[in-house]
């Protein structure tokens, strides 16, 4: 009797963790050959770890007897036990080697028949660990709808701890899960990350299973397929990321407009605030203008600490850089721009331990050996224009821009929204962006506190989305105005 055809049925199910990627791939190869040879020993370690060892079997000699490979011609013979494929592990970490090494030993001998879905989630968290500028962060605010349709002039802004939404991470997965399935297919991977207080989301998509002919190996290790979503600790805030493709391209009859990097930002966007609501507690998410590479500069900026109304001019309170208030009842000159510029020169100073100690102490009663840090001069150096300019850098950024700020933007981009004259031209063309400038470096705002410095540009006629007072990286302009609507 004939055996019977397997059918496939479709399904809407996300895919499962054991799902196994061959492990002669040559993109898997490729993601994980990123990785330094230190980080591939923990992660095969992780992998046979008491915890792991169920999800992540190696290929042991129990398994080589059903192969009809001769393992004696292969450069890594199944081991016996797990212990001894631990034991090879630690003698690698124990002597220095090559990366290739550590490499071919786990596709080519322990895990020979192939890396899972999850493997490789953990193994891109891990590059991430090690790298956290390797990726291009947005982020973006959970908002309660009912809330903000209610807000009115006199209605206060909401507390953090009442518009946070609290979900468990699995019912977050399986409600996000519901929400995207009927449009692709996709995997979801939760993890903590080991150096900063944020939870990340890996979420691999694939196309929707009803799509013919069947995906080859290598889409399962694109990671242009990748988006990662993170959610810091305590503040209502998410960061959103695409990864950049290492893997091959999908050939054009597989091709989907949902795998387009932006159209994976856009869906999983949408389906974020959606998984997280609940009856009566609706959320959305609304732009911030805020991006970067660095999650740092990202928590510094929207995380649970300070936010837009602490950067800028307003960066000397929050960093205690001087006594006093905004709202201090006493006289302004009690923590004037010039008395802040006078100490913060003398304090980064280390040629002159005694001198430094008697300009704090005295504010700025010390010789005129006295050196500064910075740029090298002193106030007693500087011309009476020199000095006006610093002060007014000074009051224009705060420590915004300094070398001690940890929260550097590498990026900023600015669309001028004015037509080029004001006399003529019907709306639709005023209204097409008629200017484009990208300012990119390790700390653009730090670049720029420094032309003003020089005098190259006027730090008084400077808007505040220039200066870092906004805290926003990109900045669509009309009317010399940003807009706040702006993504």
């Amino acid at each position: 009797m004939a055996r019977a055809k397997t059918l496939r049925a479709p399904t809407t199910a996300s895919l499962p963790n054991n799902l196994r990627i061959p492990s002669t791939t040559p993109s898997l190869a490729k993601s994980l050959g990123k990785h330094s040879r230190q980080a591939l020993l923990d992660l095969a370690l992780l992998w046979l770890d008491d915890r792991n060892i169920t999800f992540f079997p190696p290929y042991l000699q129990s398994n080589a007897r059903n192969d009809t490979n001769d393992e004696e011609t292969l450069p890594y013979p199944a081991a016996e036990t797990i212990e001894d494929i631990r034991q090879a592990y630690i003698d690698l970490q124990d002597r220095k080697g090559a990366k290739r090494e550590v490499l071919e030993r786990i596709l080519e001998g322990d895990w020979r028949h192939g890396i899972t879905l999850r493997q490789l989630a953990m193994a891109d968290l891990r590059y991430m660990d090690d790298h956290p500028s390797s990726l291009r962060w947005t982020a973006l605010e959970l908002s309660r709808i009912d809330a903000r349709q209610k807000k009115s002039i006199d209605t206060p802004m909401p507390d953090w701890s009442t518009s946070i939404p609290r979900a468990q991470a699995a019912t977050f997965v399986r409600a996000l899960q519901q929400e995207i399935s009927p449009l692709v297919k996709a995997h979801f991977h939760l993890s903590r990350s080991s150096t900063l207080p944020l939870t990340f989301l890996r979420i691999f998509i694939l196309d929707t299973p009803y799509q013919t002919p069947r995906q080859t190996p290598e889409v399962f290790a694109d990671s242009s397929r990748v988006i990662y979503v993170a959610f810091p600790d305590s503040c209502p805030f998410i960061y959103t990321s695409v990864s950049t493709s290492t893997g091959s391209k999908a050939a054009p009859s597989t091709s989907s407009v949902a795998t387009d990097p932006r159209s994976l930002q856009r869906l999983v966007r949408d389906a974020v605030p959606k998984a997280l609501s609940r009856p009566h507690e609706r959320y959305t998410l609304k732009a911030t203008a805020l991006a970067a590479k660095s999650l740092p500069t990202l928590l510094a900026l929207r995380g649970p600490g300070r936010t837009t109304a602490a950067n800028g001019a307003f960066s000397i309170f929050a960093d205690a850089a001087v006594e006093g208030s905004p709202l201090d009842p006493r006289p302004s000159n009690t923590v004037s721009a010039e008395e802040h510029m006078r100490v913060d020169s003398k304090v980064v100073s280390t040629e002159d331990d005694k001198e430094n100690e008697d300009a704090i102490n005295g504010w700025g009663t010390a010789s005129k050996r006295q050196k500064t840090g910075g740029d090298g001069t002193g106030d007693g150096h500087l011309s009476p224009t020199s000095k006006k300019r610093r002060l007014a850098t000074y009051s224009r950024f705060g420590t915004t821009g300094g070398s001690h700020v940890p929260a550097p933007l590498d990026r900023l981009d600015i669309r001028l929204l004015d037509a080029p004259s004001s006399d003529g031209g019907d709306a639709a063309t005023a209204a097409l962006p008629t200017i484009s400038l990208t300012f990119t470096g390790s700390d653009v705002i730090g670049g720029i506190r420094k032309l003003a410095e020089l005098g190259v540009i006027d730090p008084e006629r400077m808007p505040s989305w220039m200066t870092g007072e906004e805290a926003v990286s990109m900045a669509v302009v009309r009317g010399g105005k940003r807009m706040k609507s702006s993504a």
